[in-house]
């Protein structure tokens, strides 16, 4: 050990972000075991390295022992108070034991132990900045698919989008950048693995904070989200200033924020809808593109029957009910549609009313 073997764990802690007392810790470690697997002994030693010069001492932490001492990490009392007579049963005594080069020997295992140590520093660092970010949004490049799974580079870690988390249909191209949203951050032997999604509700919810202004400033809010990845979503927003619309600020002059999300998840159709404390007219509003004549709600059992003009019944319940279901999904109230030719027959075959005498 020398200064100049000092000083390089000095300025790598520096370039690596790590505090040096780290890698020392590490050295002090290393010399440790250094001593250990030279002597052949397991004594209980404790090593003290100068970190201005790299001299090293190595002194061997023996416990006082009143009778037979094992010779070994124990010393008798009598041998203790020959060193110091204030030395009592219970008290440790260090007696040097540095070896001759000692210091070569020690700085080969160092090595090792500091490039290990670096190491668990760096995946730690890498671990706490993305288990800040759960649930945010992180931009990678493709860099590999195996088993399905598809391995995204993120600079110093790599992200996986396994098949439950990937859009159906949706193609994945090597080294093509993409958008994902952090649901998991774990932490393995190998270091932090990062597990996405392109699903989940959040990351769309995300794409509006970053395309839209008035979301992230605080002026318009986003009040649920509701997907079926790949094929369609609906989102509601909210603003308490009446010189804003929630729903135009989200467009954007000629679509062009809510094409830039669309562009993004693929042609993923995106419906834009104003939320309204009054259910029957939120319930209303999330069945858009189509029109509603009435509504009644059942509010015991979260129930909102539906009228729409008969030329729009498909289009309010939409392909394979998609429509009905998000916006069932986006509401939180169960919807019950009818076309007015059905309403006015349920109506007819009601019975009327008796009239007491």
């Amino acid at each position: 050990m020398n200064a100049d073997f000092i000083s390089a764990i000095q300025e790598l802690g520096k370039e690596k972000g790590i505090d040096p007392e780290l890698l020392f810790q590490a050295v002090d470690d290393a010399l440790v075991t250094a001593y250990k697997k030279n002597t052949g002994t397991n004594q209980n030693v404790r090593v003290e390295m100068n970190k201005e010069t790299g001299e090293i001492h190595v002194y061997a932490q023996r416990t006082v022992v009143e009778g037979e001492a094992d010779g070994i990490n124990e010393m008798t009392l009598e041998d203790a108070q020959a060193i110091n007579p204030q030395y009592l049963a219970g008290d440790i005594v260090e007696v040097e034991v540095t070896p001759k080069n000692f210091g070569r020997i020690a700085a080969q295992n160092a090595k090792q132990f500091v490039v290990q140590r670096i190491r668990e520093a760096e995946r730690g660092q890498v671990y706490e900045r993305f288990q800040s970010r759960a649930n945010d949004i992180v931009t990678g490049i493709i860099e590999r698919m195996e088993n399905q799974n598809v391995y995204i580079d993120l600079g110093k870690v790599e992200a996986v989008l396994t098949p439950n988390e990937q859009i159906p249909g949706e193609i994945y191209q090597y080294h093509e950048r993409m958008k994902t949203y952090i649901v998991e951050v774990k932490r393995t032997n190998k270091g932090p693995q990062i597990m996405v999604s392109r699903t989940h509700p959040g990351l769309l919810k995300r794409l509006f904070e970053l395309e839209v202004p008035e979301i992230h400033d605080g002026v318009v809010e986003i009040k649920s989200v509701a997907r079926e990845p790949g094929m369609r979503s609906k989102i509601s927003v909210y603003t308490a200033d009446s010189n804003v619309d929630p729903v135009g600020a989200c467009v954007g002059h000629k679509g062009m924020r809510v094409q830039t999300i669309v562009n993004e998840l693929r042609g993923e159709k995106i419906d834009i809808v104003k939320y309204s404390e009054d259910p029957a007219q939120y319930v209303a509003n999330a069945l858009s593109p189509a029109k509603v004549v009435k509504t009644t709600v059942n509010e015991a059992d979260k129930i909102c029957r539906v009228v729409v003009p008969d030329y729009q019944l498909s289009l309010a319940i939409g392909k394979e009910g998609q429509n009905a279901r998000l916006a069932a999904k986006l509401t939180g109230w169960k919807i019950d549609i009818k076309s007015e030719t059905q309403a006015a027959e349920e109506a007819a075959a009601e019975p009327a009313p008796v009239e007491e005498a």
